[in-house]
Formats: structure tokens, sequence, C-alpha cells
């Protein structure tokens, strides 16, 4: 199947990073400030730990930052397995987010596009139904409006969704009467055909949430960035993003497989026993279950939130794809554990020795309950009525990851923009679970709390 025009897609947009920061990065070699014998603690090396840490980096603020693992970007990382790139778990990085066109080096991540829409699989036996971006590809839009994915009132809808949420400011989004995504999407007209056969499968891949029970408030950020930018993946992986953080850090500033069991105003202390003093305050930037162990105030602050948002994704190789374009798959058909599926090796080449074809697959939800080479089988099989049992019979399962905690919950009340990163004297919180669930959200709230260290310590 070939869907073609991937040359039509538009270069990733120019990135708008800060010339002060890189300066100042670049000069961390400087002479000792005053403080150099007093340091902030950051606890956690994912986004939001690596954003702070940037930030303190860019103030001249001495820090050490401490991490459980082997290495940095926590669910950001991406492991390289007999030439394959597997990014751990299904992610998509958006050109658009502000806060990473501020943060990042985007022609160093040399991003790839996928094509501007999706490929619908409404049942065995039945085409895939390809929906585009109408004001990007309006010819290739034209052949989904009679296709059976939602009615013609719903595509002229989301065209009309699109110019809203690409002309609305972010405060106004962020500020609006809250509902769930669900609910929402009800009261803008969508019919339950395109809900059920497009918009749910495509937003339980961005918000493991198949129940759409997110924030509209979200819903709504989220669907402007994808308006206003494009969906890519680095040539390197995801990984890439965390590396290129953390190549800005001062040398020796970083500890791995360092592991923090309690916090307070006085510093952190280790497994080990030891104790890191936190004089210009500590930065916990760990997901919010950890968070909520090093801090147990924090899981009192609001109304605890246990619905689950958990993901499983599956590599396979292969030598050919039956797809040839750089699109995602969605399962559209409402039976089966696929949600949504794309051949990485069209989007970025690099994800696989040459000749080879890497596959992923996601499905919402933990599958606690089987094992992996089951899962993989059951995969396969439903697969088989995508394509041919014949086409994906030779794929080769490669690994599964399960990601227990992908997201924090998001369903109403929320507070996107942010909340203040002061939860006591000289202790800051930051992460996705703080702000918004989405790159920008984690990197946002990792900046925000460095802001807020360096402005309690007078720095």
């Amino acid at each position: 199947m070939h869907v073609p025009a991937p040359h039509l897609l538009p270069a990733p947009p120019k990135p708008h990073y800060h010339a002060a920061l890189r300066f100042t990065v670049s000069a961390s070699a400087a002479p000792a400030s005053p403080t150099a014998a007093r340091r902030a603690v950051i606890v956690g090396g994912g986004l939001a730990g690596l954003a702070a840490a940037t930030h303190l980096t860019s103030l001249s603020v001495p820090f050490t930052l401490v991490e459980a693992s082997d290495r940095l970007g926590a669910r950001v990382a991406t492991d390289v397995v007999d030439g394959y790139r597997l990014d751990r778990g299904f992610q998509i990085f958006l050109t658009a987010y502000p806060e990473c066109r501020r943060l990042l080096d985007f022609p160093a991540l040399r991003l790839r596009p996928f094509y501007p829409g999706a490929l619908v699989f409404v049942g065995a036996g039945e085409p895939f139904y390809l929906l585009s971006d109408p004001f990007r590809l309006p010819m290739r839009s034209l052949s989904a409006v009679f296709s059976p994915v939602g009615t013609l009132s719903d595509k002229v809808l989301v065209g009309l969704a699109r110019l809203r949420a690409a002309a609305t400011p972010d405060d106004v989004i962020l500020s609006a009467p809250e509902t769930t995504t669900g609910e929402h999407l009800t009261q803008l007209g969508f019919s339950s055909s395109i809900v059920e056969r497009f918009l749910r499968p495509f937003l339980a891949g961005i918000f493991f949430d198949p129940a759409l029970d997110t924030s509209s408030r979200l819903f709504e950020l989220v669907f402007k960035r994808l308006a206003l930018g494009d969906n890519a993946l680095p040539e390197d992986g995801m990984g890439a993003i965390a590396e290129q953080l953390a190549a800005r850090l001062p040398t020796g500033s970083v500890r791995l497989n360092t592991r923090a069991v309690s916090i307070d105003q006085s510093g952190v202390t280790l497994d080990t026993g030891e104790t890191i003093p936190g004089d210009l305050g500590v930065i916990v930037a760990v997901e919010q279950p950890q968070a909520e162990k090093l801090l147990p105030q924090l899981s009192t602050r609001e109304k605890a939130k246990k619905s689950e948002r958990s993901t499983v994704c599956l590599y396979f190789s292969t030598d050919r794809a039956p797809v040839q374009d750089p699109i995602l798959l969605l399962n559209g058909s409402g039976n089966g554990i696929v949600n949504n599926m794309f051949f990485a090796t069209n989007v970025a080449p690099s994800y696989a020795p040459a000749g080879k074809v890497l596959v992923s697959v996601s499905l919402v939800g933990s599958f606690a309950d089987r094992e992996d080479a089951d899962l993989a089988d059951e995969v396969i099989r439903e697969l088989g009525g995508w394509f041919s049992p014949g086409e994906v019979a030779s794929w080769t399962h490669l690994r599964t990851y399960r990601i227990g905690f992908a997201q924090p919950d998001q369903t109403p009340p929320t507070t996107p923009a942010g909340r203040d990163p002061r939860v006591g004297e000289g202790l800051y919180v930051c992460g996705d679970h703080w702000c918004s669930a989405t790159f920008d959200g984690a990197l946002v709230s990792g900046r925000k709390a460095a802001e807020a260290l360096a402005k309690d310590r007078g720095l």
C-alpha cells in the first residue's frame, strides 16, 4: 500500500532557543562563583530534571543531579538492540511545542516527519481509509470525504476545529471551561462514527486513555500543536532529546545509579545511607508515584486520581513493510487489542539495519495477566487480519516494553498551565504531573522549578 506525497511534508520549524542560554552553558568552565561550595540537588534525570539542570547551568547555580537508573531520559529513552533503535514505548515528537523549540536544537536532532494524517483499519476484508490534514494536503483529503470514517459534517468540523485551535492563544485554552475530551467532542458536534473509528484510537495513542476522560484543555492544547507543526522522530531515536540536554551539563554534575530514599530541607538521603546536602534547595523531578513516596505531603494536596495510564509497546522486525509510507495506522474497528502501529523505518530508516524493517505496535493498558510471548502471538494473529496471515507470519518479535506509568492522570480538574513548584522551604517539584502531560509540560515545569529556586536564593 502506498500513500504518496511524503515529499510534500514541510520541513521541521527552525528552533528558537535562546542564544544567552547556549552561551552560558558553553561557558560552564568559568571561574567558580561565591556559591560554589553550596549546591542544589535535583532528584531525577527525566526531561523535567534535565530542563531544571539546564536552566540552573545557564544561571551558574551549582547542582548535583542524581538518577536512580544507569542513564538519563527516564521514559524518553532509546535502546539499541542488534542495530534496531527501540524507543521505550510509543512516542512521537511534536515540533510545534514552544518550550521544545526554545530549548532544543532541532537541526541536530535530524527530525524525520510523519505523513500528516493516518490510515484507519475498519475491519477484516475492508481497505484502509486515508485521513489527511486538509490544510496541508487538500487534494489527498478529498478521497476521505465519502469514506465510512465519519460523516461529511465530521470532516468539515475537523477543519474548523483545526483553524480554531491554531488561532487560539494558549492562555485562553488553559483557562477555558473544563470537561472531559469525550464530552468536549460531543459538544463540538462530532458523530459517534468519527469518534469511534478515528478520534478515540488516535487520542488513546497520545493520552493512553481510550475512555477519553482526559481534560478538554489538554486535548485543545495538543490539537493546536498538531495543527501548527509536524509529528516526527529523531534519526537517532527519542533518546537523542535527553542526550542533547545532558550534553550541556557541567562535567561531574550527574550521578547515575544513585537512588534517593528520603528528602528534606537539609538534603537528599540515598539508599547507601549517604546524604547529599542541598544547601541551595532540592528539586524533585521524578514521576508522580515516586514523588509522592519521597514527599508524602504531595498525595494530600489534591484528590487522589487512580485512573491507569499504562501502555505496552511491541517491536517486530521483518524484511518488507506492507505499507510503504511514514504514516500512523489506527485501529478503527472497535475489535482487538492493537490500538495503533507504524513502520518506524518508513519514517526514519536509521531505526533498523540496512534492508530491515522495524514494526512498532502499541496497546493501551497494562495487560498484566499475559506473558510477553503470548501477547506477541496475539498481536501477530490480530495483524494478520489487517494485512494477511502470510504477510505477518515472518515477523520476528524483538522486544516488549511495558510502561506501567506512561502518563499521570489528566482527568478534570487539572492545571495544565502548571502549579507553583514550591512545596516547602527549599523544596521544589517538577514533572509532567505538575504541569501538562506532554514533553513541553515536563520541560516547562523543570524551568519553573529552577527559576523559583534561583529567585528564592537570590541567585
